[in-house]
């Protein structure tokens, strides 16, 4: 029998920290009450679009519950899931002499308790994506259809539901100046991933 000498004096660097981190990032949802806001209120507006006829005849009832949704989520994506599911967050800031200021920022990389899931940025990510595309879908079906007293709400909520996108967009790719194909590129880079 031929024995064959092993070398046990080769190096191997162990980066236990890493898998650590790994293992938090591949959780499955960290922030249960946030990522369930994020969804809520989004489509709970496109669902009381769809069918709000259905339990109320009044036209303002409908147009007050709608717009309060879209609000609410604007408000929660832009102050509240926005930090907690994917470290991001944009504002508006206007200085002393009355000039706006926009901000986006960005949360560093770290490994502590509180950082976001891949399963929380996927959900976030095709939340902020998704319901634009709908409610521009809803402006055409509402225009063609000729019911032009839905039209005011289907501009608010893409109105509200772009400006998100478009803030947390800007967050992700740094404030680029460019942000025209920055943004297609990343859009595209979530859609077809895996």
């Amino acid at each position: 029998m031929k024995q064959v000498a092993v070398d046990d004096t080769e190096d191997v660097s162990l980066d236990l920290g890493n898998e650590e981190e790994l293992a938090l990032r591949k959780a499955k949802i960290r922030h249960p009450l946030a990522t369930f806001f994020h969804l809520f209120f989004r489509i709970g507006a496109i669902v009381a679009y769809l069918f709000c006829d259905w339990f109320s005849k009044s036209f303002v009832t409908c147009f007050v519950t709608i717009l309060l949704l879209l609000s609410f989520d604007f408000w929660s994506v832009k102050n509240v899931t926005g930090r907690l599911l994917v470290g991001l967050r944009w504002c508006n800031q206007i200085d002393e002499d009355g000039k706006s200021h926009w901000v986006f920022e960005a949360k560093k990389v770290s490994s502590n308790n509180s950082a976001s899931t891949e399963v929380e940025a996927r959900i976030f990510w095709l939340g902020l994506i998704i319901c634009p595309m709908i409610w521009t879908i809803f402006f055409f079906s509402t225009l063609f259809s000729l019911k032009l007293k839905w039209l005011a709400l289907v501009i608010a909520g893409i109105s509200l539901q772009s400006a998100n996108l478009y803030g947390y967009v800007h967050c992700k790719t740094g404030g680029q100046k460019n942000v025209g194909r920055a943004a297609s590129r990343f859009l595209s880079q979530q859609l077809f991933q895996r």
